[in-house]
């Protein structure tokens, strides 16, 4: 008997994400001097009405597309790390205004030596990053922990990286700061859970004929007589869901501060997350997870798409509760 799956082993085995803050293993190399990455939550999906400014066949036609918001939670440079011949080298931390979040978070105050040691040796180092913190108490929602990340920055050299993130420690970092409208993002979140699923949900196996062996939803046969082994490719119940998965070149449709939230709000709040409070963003399409999941968002690293900042003619905000 021949087993017709239609599961994709692309991504195999299939581990549960181990923690909320996933790890990105690759950034774009960006002559700017620009941060490279930021995380936010996903409220929630609408849909909006824009004028399609691609080359396609609906060029200059008005469309509509479904987009998600993601709010952007109160994010603050606490330190530089430097690497030197690919081990860390030091890392000074700065004076955080807050005293509270400075304590929860552990953040050492700054040392002059440290950071003029640093700023002397610039040059040699091969790479230099910024230490960042967010505050998940302020969303009012799941953790309270001050979580940390790492995010890389831009510039010709390593000099000049040093200098940009010298200038921001100890500083609140807000979206308008590192993204805008039109250019493209890559998304990594933890994708929805399933729990414990069985082959047919799992693989998208059919369903056994039921006077075979008395059994419906399982493969007829796991495998050949010889050689005598299952193989891994043989459809098995198991863990579904709850993987870490990056969505590539999603594009910016706006950039909103805490003051324009009422704009996109809809009636009676995004499903399981609310209404949007703090700074945000809207991008074309889905990303990974649901509500309330954290996100890890990059520049692009593979987009060959020039900037052009979207026209849009209408914003959803009817009940998304009934969806």
């Amino acid at each position: 008997m021949v087993i017709m799956r239609k599961g994709s082993l692309e991504y195999w085995p299939h581990r549960r994400a181990k923690r909320q803050m996933p790890r990105v293993r690759a950034w774009p190399a960006i002559a700017e001097p620009v941060f490279e990455g930021l995380v936010a939550y996903k409220a929630g999906m609408t849909h909006v009405a824009m004028t399609d400014d691609s080359e396609g066949p609906g060029k200059g036609m008005e469309v509509v597309r479904a987009v998600t918001v993601m709010e952007i939670p109160k994010i603050y440079l606490y330190g530089i790390r430097a690497y030197k011949k690919k081990y860390l080298y030091t890392e000074p931390f700065a004076e955080v205004y807050d005293a509270v979040l400075a304590k929860r978070v552990g953040i050492k105050a700054i040392k002059s030596n440290d950071l003029n040691a640093l700023r002397s040796g610039a040059a040699e180092f091969e790479r230099v990053t910024a230490l960042c913190f967010l505050d998940a108490g302020s969303m009012g929602f799941g953790n309270k922990r001050v979580m940390r990340f790492e995010v890389p920055v831009g510039g010709k050299d390593t000099a000049e990286k040093f200098a940009f993130v010298e200038k921001w420690l100890g500083k609140e970092v807000k979206v308008s700061d590192v993204l805008s409208a039109g250019e493209y993002i890559d998304v990594t979140g933890i994708s929805k859970g399933k729990g414990w699923a069985g082959v047919i949900k799992r693989f998208g196996v059919s369903r056994n004929v039921r006077k075979a062996t008395g059994k419906v939803r399982h493969v007829g046969v796991l495998g050949a007589w010889h050689p005598a082994k299952v193989m891994f490719t043989v459809p098995h119940a198991g863990h579904m869901g709850y993987n870490y998965r990056t969505e590539l070149n999603k594009r910016v449709l706006r950039v909103g501060t805490a003051a324009d939230a009422s704009t996109v709000n809809v009636k009676g709040g995004f499903p399981n997350f609310g209404n949007v409070k703090s700074d945000f963003i809207i991008v074309d399409g889905s990303v990974p997870g649901p509500a309330k999941r954290l996100l890890r968002i990059r520049k692009a690293l593979r987009s060959t798409e020039k900037a052009k900042v979207p026209q849009m003619a209408y914003l959803s905000q009817a009940s998304k509760q009934g969806a």
